[in-house]
């Protein structure tokens, strides 16, 4: 099972792909839009500039979030991926209301641009496709091991941008062939509605975290399981659960025979926070121990 300090290993690589990735994509629809003048090019350039700024800030934040815990913060710093992915939601909310604004304006007030080099553009195009693609599918397998919320959030960037790359490729086409640019203006749109959906999960799951909303029921009844069927254990009582960032912290109390030794008692909890680690690296974990009562329940 992967470490935390492995999920901080994949996280920071997703993250460093993300920037450089940006960073090249800035470069080259700039170049793809001094070439063309298309205002579709100088949309995806503009949506490649805010992923780069929002990836560069992502990586600082994850960063900041793997510190250890300190005198001030003696849960460590996790949190800080919630933070940082709803702030990326509220910049994809804003930008997908911005692209869906201007695709009304263009599309009600419709002004003469004339596109030039349009094999040029979608060549440029095609290119940031590729390396879009292959960045989302990094980031995807990233997102499925360590459950990074700031690496979902900017991998929705990067999602986001297939329809409108798509879209300034239809639309240097169009435009070079039959003069219907409109069609870019519709793609902007249900490119819009992609971000606005995926911007509400990802926000409303970092506000879960923050709100210190309980871990994933699959996660629970997995502990759960674990805990009712661990040698040793005669029941469990308030298992706790909340989650910050990437991070699952556990509460739970087991039920033990009382007149076993105390480094018995220690070995029986040791050996099940040991257990739910295992199954989830991503837990921090804390057992208490309680003496067996034949009258008290010993379900959850």
């Amino acid at each position: 099972m992967p470490s935390p300090r492995d999920h901080l290993k994949m996280n920071m690589s997703a993250g460093v792909a993300s920037v450089t990735v940006a960073l090249i994509l800035v470069a080259l629809k700039l170049w793809a839009y001094l070439q063309t003048q298309s205002l579709s090019v100088a949309s995806s350039l503009t949506d490649s500039g805010l992923d780069f700024i929002v990836s560069l800030g992502a990586v600082g934040m994850m960063i900041y979030a793997a510190r250890p815990p300190d005198e001030d913060h003696r849960f460590g710093h996790s949190s800080a991926e919630d933070l940082t992915a709803l702030a990326q939601a509220f910049v994809i909310l804003c930008a997908a209301f911005f692209i869906i604004t201007a695709a009304i304006i263009r599309l009600t007030k419709p002004q003469i641009v004339t596109v030039t080099a349009e094999m040029n553009g979608i060549w440029a195009m095609a290119v940031s496709i590729l390396l879009t693609g292959s960045l989302i599918f990094w980031q995807s397998l990233v997102t499925r091991k360590t459950g990074s919320r700031v690496v979902a959030a900017d991998r929705l960037h990067y999602l986001g941008d297939f329809l409108p790359n798509l879209g300034a490729i239809l639309s240097l086409w169009l435009a070079k062939d039959f003069n219907l640019p409109q069609i870019d203006s519709i793609v902007a749109i249900g490119a819009a509605g992609v971000l606005i959906y995926g911007a509400g999960r990802i926000g409303t799951g970092a506000w879960d975290a923050l709100m210190d909303r309980r871990a994933d029921p699959a996660i629970v009844d997995g502990i759960a399981a674990i805990a009712g069927t661990w040698p040793g254990i005669m029941g469990f009582h308030d298992l706790k659960t909340r989650t910050a960032g990437s991070r699952v912290f556990v509460h739970i109390h087991i039920e033990l025979e009382g007149s076993q030794t105390l480094r018995e008692a220690h070995n029986i909890g040791a050996s099940l926070r040991r257990a739910i680690l295992e199954a989830y690296p991503q837990a921090d974990v804390i057992v208490h121990k309680d003496v067996a009562s034949s009258t008290q329940p010993t379900l959850p």
